[in-house]
């Protein structure tokens, strides 16, 4: 558990899930993008854009979840914490990451369970309109007993299910340890409200000195 938290792999893990959500919000840009040229402009489909696009969207969601743990990004009620002491908040938020790593765990024994069918027993089964890349062909003497794939094998794209939870269980429980050692207040955002009605009312307040400024000119 301790290496797992290290710098190093902290940074890994930062730049994995940064680089596969940006490569994944291009290539869902620029697969609808190829698909509205080839139906407005050709007058024609791709027929594999639609599915392929919802298998995008699902990666860059469930990969986000583990991400927004690591920014603080989830959202959070927060009103008790902020009514008790420092140390009762600390145990607060100690017990509440503890019960999200329970779940999260739950989720990646879940995710598995679902996941390992396709790519034993039920590795024969394609997605409806995903093609078959070329540099994936090894996989049909691998687990699919030297059977061609038309299609895509939904094991693929299902991969993400266990890979995202595993990642999200790796998040809570570095959290968790950043909360213990006093590094990190917990795993929601909870002054975003606070912080939003400052910058509000700094604004407002400057705006407040500008008309006064400008009055006074106007009155000399």
């Amino acid at each position: 558990m301790s290496h797992s938290t290290s710098p190093q792999n902290q940074s890994f893990m930062d730049r994995f899930e940064e680089n596969m959500i940006a490569l994944l919000l291009g290539l869902m840009t620029l697969v609808t993008f190829a698909n509205v040229v080839a139906r407005y402009v050709f007058e024609s489909n791709l027929l594999w854009a639609l599915e392929t696009t919802v298998f995008i969207f699902a990666w860059m969601v469930l990969l986000g979840a583990s991400y927004g743990v690591k920014k603080t990004t989830h959202i959070g009620v927060d009103v008790l914490l902020n009514m008790v002491s420092p140390g009762v908040r600390k145990f607060l938020s100690i017990c509440a990451v503890l019960a999200c790593i329970a779940f999260a765990l739950l989720l990646l024994k879940g995710s598995w369970d679902y996941w390992y069918p396709f790519v034993t027993k039920r590795a024969w089964l394609e997605t409806d309109d995903v093609p078959m890349f070329w540099f994936l062909r090894f996989l049909e003497d691998l687990v699919n007993e030297g059977e061609v794939y038309e299609k895509m094998p939904r094991f693929i794209p299902y991969f993400v299910l266990p890979l995202s939870m595993a990642l999200l269980s790796i998040r809570f429980i570095i959290a968790g340890l950043e909360i213990i050692k006093g590094t990190r207040d917990g795993v929601i955002a909870s002054h975003e409200a606070e912080e939003l009605l400052d910058e509000v009312h700094t604004y407002g307040q400057h705006d407040d000195d500008l008309i006064k400024k400008n009055d006074a000119e106007e009155n000399k």
